[in-house]
């Protein structure tokens, strides 16, 4: 998925927030530095590795000579990851060769964020970046190491709330159905607990979809993995909810994946939010759902 912008060359598959659709999209990095979470089949064929500067540098020029750009997008799937002084290098070309720039949005894993120190962000927001998106998937300690993340959901919710204390606008992605069956609701309380905690300025809540060639899909295969069916994935969102506190920012369920669209600002919407999900829940209306066709990643 691309925003709009010139031809790069770009590499493997590219993927950005939805929220990036309008943004010059650039690859600062290939692949993903970690690359071991069981449900991702975006870089598994991707060796990790940094795109030298003066590739960069290339065809930031190029963009700029193709218009001007409010907003760049950096990926792939954790260019946070990069060394500061790198990192610092290619946001300094981007402020001066980009006049119009306004903000820069990157993906973060836990890793990459616990390398940074507080000093380290600050100096990156200075130079334009706006914006990290995270991806926490769950609060619950079970289920990150059996979806093999890396962190516990302690350093995770630090490694978050670090971004958040630089000033940088943090997006937290989190998963419907990854636990499981059996520790759905679990899952789901531990996670909305996980995300008061960090208390970022938007949460993304996505349903897992199980992809052919994953280590989830092979889990599946075997019956060790199985996923809640469509109104058990709504409970769990239901519950995320009810313990999800946010200060002040968006809640929103409404990726491609999600069967009920929900777009939330809290804390002023969360009791109208549960009220439509018990609602659904009581009724158990399929038509109410999103259809399977129109389902994506």
């Amino acid at each position: 998925m691309f925003g709009a912008g010139p031809e790069l060359p770009y590499e493997g598959v590219v993927i950005r927030p939805p929220s990036e659709a309008s943004s010059l999209i650039l690859q600062a990095t290939f692949g993903c530095s970690h690359n071991r979470c069981t449900f991702c089949p975006t870089y598994k064929d991707t060796r990790f590795r940094i795109k030298p500067l003066e590739r960069f540098r290339a065809e930031v020029e190029r963009a700029a000579a193709w218009g001007t750009w409010r907003r760049v997008f950096l990926c792939d799937g954790d260019a946070l990851i990069l060394p500061q002084a790198m990192l610092l290098e290619r946001l300094t070309l981007l402020r001066t060769t980009l006049p119009g720039l306004q903000r820069v949005g990157i993906y973060a894993n836990g890793k990459a964020l616990e390398r940074k120190s507080l000093e380290d962000l600050l100096a990156l927001r200075e130079l334009g970046l706006g914006i990290i998106y995270y991806g926490l998937e769950s609060g619950d300690d079970p289920t990150l190491e059996r979806i093999c993340k890396g962190r516990s959901a302690a350093r995770l919710v630090a490694a978050g709330r670090k971004a958040r204390e630089a000033g940088i606008a943090l997006s937290v992605t989190v998963l419907l159905g990854i636990a499981g069956v059996d520790d759905s609701l679990r899952h789901a309380v531990a996670t909305g607990e996980a995300l008061s905690a960090i208390d970022p300025d938007y949460v993304g809540a996505l349903t897992v979809m199980v992809v052919p060639g994953t280590a989830l899909a092979e889990a599946q295969a075997r019956g060790e993995f199985v996923l809640p069916d469509r109104f058990a994935l709504l409970e769990e969102l239901a519950v995320m909810l009810s313990r999800t506190d946010l200060s002040s920012g968006l809640f929103l369920a409404n990726h491609a994946s999600n069967y009920l669209p929900l777009k939330l600002v809290l804390p002023r919407d969360k009791e109208r939010g549960l009220a439509l999900l018990k609602q659904v829940l009581d009724e158990r209306d399929e038509s109410r759902l999103k259809p399977e066709w129109l389902r994506g990643l």
